[in-house]
């Protein structure tokens, strides 16, 4: 992740779908246009759903990282509203 300035980072990784986005859009909502937030999720139904409704809200996803472990981190800035 050191190619992104990250502004604030969530963990997800101990909630189910959807609460899951819920967490990310409120983490996200905290932020001012063309931040950076750092998602940390499980594999599965979060980076399934997770990428896909945070884009459909405007934002933009900068990058889906595999961590190895069964979790990923999405990179995701923040487009105004």
């Amino acid at each position: 992740m050191a190619e992104f300035d990250v502004n604030e980072r969530v963990d997800i990784t101990d909630v189910v779908c959807p609460v899951t986005f819920v967490k990310a859009k409120v983490a996200l909502e905290e932020l001012d246009d063309g931040e950076i937030l750092a998602v940390h999720m499980n594999d599965g139904e979060p980076v399934q759903n997770v990428p896909r409704s945070i884009k459909e809200d405007g934002h933009q996803i900068l990058k889906l990282i595999d961590n190895g472990d069964s979790t990923y981190d999405l990179i995701v800035r923040k487009v105004g509203d």
